[in-house]
């Protein structure tokens, strides 16, 4: 806890009004202090330290996320059903990124698709025959 006491600190003031010097004065007790570390928002900055930008994100975000993903995949699906035989293959969609996906890192180089990423990411051909 120590590497995060500063981050702590401007919690407890932030949030519940409460300095955490008070702990050391013996004015607030362990117990207190440890609910309210416990019951610490979301959006608080030891989350922030402890789990990064993840704690930005609740569900609401990543639906958000999936919904975004699922129209530009069927965007994709429209373009690709849509263009002449002879056009160049449109890309596929690259997804939201969300917090923790190893993925997800635009400065990496992109990876070639695995085996069962390909046969997720249908071609012009197989969306061809299959919407025929």
């Amino acid at each position: 806890m120590e590497e995060h006491a500063e981050a702590l600190e401007a919690d407890l003031l932030r949030h519940f009004g409460v300095d955490l010097l008070d702990w050391h004065r013996g004015s607030l007790s362990s117990r207190r202090l440890a609910v309210l570390v416990k019951h610490m928002p979301r959006d608080s900055a030891v989350n922030r330290e402890l789990h990064g930008e993840a704690v930005e994100w609740d569900a609401s975000t990543h639906l958000l996320a999936a919904l975004t993903d699922h129209a530009a995949v069927a965007n994709w699906m429209t373009a690709t059903i849509n263009s002449g035989e002879d056009a160049e293959p449109l890309e596929y969609p690259e997804p939201v990124p969300r917090p923790g996906d190893p993925h997800a890192s635009s400065t990496a180089p992109a990876e070639p698709l695995a085996e069962e990423d390909a046969r997720r990411n249908p071609g012009s051909e197989e969306l061809l025959a299959f919407f025929g």
